[in-house]
């Protein structure tokens, strides 16, 4: 369907959908009008609607964008995406008014979904654009979160990647591939870290990859929403989407105990109460993995114990101490080539780095990353300057993206002279 022909389809469906609106109805109950509205439409014209969203999402792989927003005043009636690192409208996508766009995104979710939008102000959910065989290991998926601007719908939606990056591509010690494996390490939490967009899920697809080609084990991957789907190979793969499968992350954690799991992955560290179900989870001998949006190794750790009552953070400490093995704290930072490339710091926890957590000096650890090359562990100066003597980022990348700018210059300096 041309350009022209979207938009003008979906004005016809919504401008006699809106008449019906009452004139008073405003804010959340303007909302549930325009649902329920939507909910009485033949399946046909739903269809319509939701083609013209899909259309946009199918145009993502040919524009290489990873991201897509649509809706509210903040997008100016356009099409937005993310290419490469950088958003921008699209002046060839249609543009829709407020009207048409809040009556398109009512019509991606279902009413349970609609209600918890309502109640909370935001949705994450996953999305997904089936082909001909309906497999779901082939369909387009999408990381969603549906919010409002203004009291009008916004969405954001981020391409998830069928295609799952080799592990050699990672570019990990043998020592830290070792702590990740759960051929060599049956227990213990690794953590992968880092801002949104900065790749976190698409390394930890990377590592639970690896363990299905390699271990005969059951994996329970917990998650808001679900990403990527793993098509079992020598692992049980579970997927269960908060929301939709578990009520949250806490409960999830817990109920996989019951699972006969041998890898749980807890999608997100978001709050005390997960962070705490993670520690126990992994303490009562199980191999984890969590994400975390911090920037460093340091700061991972700082997080944790700024996250619990200060009485209680001697023995989450000493917990901590005990059950994390690895800390893969990363960036997505602008290449040469005009693309991204992955930096990112490594922490593998050593004798050495239990003390440090146990006695509170979490300080001493980035001296430890610097010196435990041996081990596999890189700050992320030191792999920013990797990249700049390697020719693949300017010098100027890598200054603006360390977490210590003063070391990345000592660093590169003594590259030059």
């Amino acid at each position: 369907m041309e350009v022209g022909v979207k938009k003008n389809r979906v004005k016809e469906i919504v401008t006699p959908l809106a008449k019906q609106l009452p004139s008073s109805s405003k804010g959340v109950e303007r909302h549930r009008n325009i649902g329920e509205l939507i909910e009485g439409q033949s399946e046909s014209v739903r269809n319509e609607l939701q083609e013209v969203v899909d259309d946009l999402l199918y145009k993502m792989d040919d524009n290489e964008a990873s991201d897509i927003d649509i809706g509210g005043p903040g997008c100016d009636e356009k099409v937005w995406y993310r290419i490469h690192g950088e958003k921008s409208p699209d002046e060839n996508a249609p543009e829709f008014t407020l009207t048409e766009t809040n009556f398109l995104l009512h019509n991606l979710i279902l009413p349970s979904q609609r209600e918890r939008l309502l109640e909370e102000g935001n949705l994450d959910f996953s999305y997904s654009i089936s082909d001909a065989t309906n497999d779901i290991s082939a369909a387009k998926r999408f990381r969603a979160d549906m919010y409002f601007d203004m009291e009008h719908l916004a969405l954001n939606m981020r391409k998830i990647d069928n295609e799952i990056r080799p592990f050699k591509d990672l570019n990990l010690h043998p020592e830290v591939a070792k702590a990740l494996s759960l051929k060599y390490l049956k227990y213990g939490l690794t953590l992968v870290t880092g801002i949104t967009g900065s790749g976190k899920s698409s390394t930890l697809d990377t590592v639970i990859d690896a363990n299905n080609r390699t271990v005969n084990a059951h994996v329970v991957i917990i998650a808001s929403p679900v990403e990527l789907v793993h098509k079992p190979k020598k692992s049980v793969i579970r997927h269960r989407e908060v929301g939709r499968d578990v009520k949250s992350f806490k409960d999830g954690a817990i109920q996989a105990l019951r699972q006969d799991p041998d890898i749980i992955v807890v999608g997100e560290l978001r709050d005390p109460e997960t962070i705490m179900t993670a520690l126990e989870v992994t303490d009562s001998g199980h191999k984890t993995f969590g994400t975390l949006h911090t920037s460093s190794a340091m700061e991972s750790i700082e997080r944790i114990l700024g996250e619990v009552p200060v009485k209680e953070q001697n023995r989450v400490r000493a917990r901590l101490a005990d059950v994390l093995t690895c800390v893969i704290s990363q960036k997505l930072v602008p290449s040469l080539d005009g693309r991204r490339i992955l930096a990112k710091e490594v922490l593998i926890v050593t004798s050495s780095v239990k003390a440090a957590i146990r006695n509170n000096n979490i300080g001493e650890i980035y001296q430890m990353l610097m010196e435990g090359s041996k081990k596999g562990m890189n700050t992320m100066e030191q792999d920013l300057k990797r990249l700049y003597t390697e020719g693949k980022i300017s010098k100027e990348v890598a200054i603006n993206n360390a977490n210590n700018k003063k070391r990345v210059k000592q660093l590169i300096a003594e590259t030059e002279y």
